[in-house]
């Protein structure tokens, strides 16, 4: 078995038309959001120091706090939509005809995207509005505090397109007395709201990437809405996750990103991960 695997360092709006067409049949995209911030994920390491030190630590020892640099992009647009749909208008020539696409975005710029996309590509083409929920970060005094990001999903044809039911991922009821000891064991399929917390910052899984996606998202969606073989397309790859999670199931990929910290970094963790799940 021959998976795809491509890594493109560029500009998606250029690259994009370059791709064959009809080779992905499942494109995911967690675009910047416009927040107008620089998203950056600072850094501290404490290293012993007896002459330098800052801060005490265990056994009265002097430690020195060094900042480390880490990957960075600006997240700002004068106007979101004109900046997104012409990527995603770029992408739809590499989808299979039973394809579909995921666009992943907040709470800032969800509901302008939904009606963009409800003009490109029709309405009948919507399937869901997928809400990932996660409990973690400061609470706003103000205002309901945000935790969720919404992810769109649109088919090319809503009478062919790619859903695998029995990859789907159970999870625990919860009422397991109200359903039975066979049920309650088995666990029951998600709805359009997905429970899981963000990437730790110092987790086993973590890249040290801002705004990275956690794997268990994107195997889900991999895992459903593609099949064994197939290629996956994300065409503002990041920290790569969407690659990651094709490739440990047997899917191909092909992962665009402008930012040259980011394909170091992708190259790197699949690199690694690639020779940890003895793939190379």
């Amino acid at each position: 078995m021959s998976l795809t695997k491509q890594i493109i360092h560029g500009d998606n709006l250029i690259e994009l038309p370059k791709l064959p067409s009809n080779f992905a049949t499942m494109i995911y995209i967690d675009p910047p959001f416009g927040t107008g911030k620089t998203q950056k994920r600072n850094r501290i390491k404490a290293v012993q120091s007896d002459a330098n030190g800052d801060r005490v630590g265990f056994g009265g020892k002097n430690y020195q706090t060094i900042n480390i640099e880490s990957p960075s992009y600006e997240d700002s647009f004068e106007n979101f939509e004109d900046f997104l749909m012409p990527r995603i208008e770029a992408s739809l020539h590499c989808l299979t005809k039973n394809g579909s696409l995921f666009v992943h975005l907040d709470y800032r710029e969800v509901h302008y995207i939904k009606v963009a996309l409800d003009k490109l590509l029709g309405r009948d083409k919507f399937m869901n509005e997928i809400i990932w929920s996660y409990d973690y970060g400061a609470r706003s005094k103000t205002k309901w505090s945000a935790k969720h990001d919404t992810i769109l999903w649109y088919v090319l044809n809503p009478k062919d397109y790619i859903f695998n039911y029995d990859a789907i991922d159970r999870i625990p009821y919860l009422a397991p007395g109200l359903v039975g000891k066979e049920k309650a064991a088995r666990g029951k399929t998600p709805t359009t709201v997905w429970w899981n917390t963000i990437v730790p910052t110092n987790g086993s899984e973590g890249t040290k990437y801002p705004t990275q996606k956690p794997m268990k998202i994107l195997e889900r969606l991999v895992k459903v809405h593609s099949n064994p073989e197939d290629t996956v397309l994300d065409f503002f790859c990041g920290s790569g996750t969407t690659g990651d999670a094709a490739f440990k199931n047997d899917r191909g990929y092909v992962l665009i990103d402008q930012n040259a910290q980011a394909i170091e970094i992708v190259k790197k963790r699949l690199n690694a991960n690639a020779r940890k799940d003895g793939k190379v």
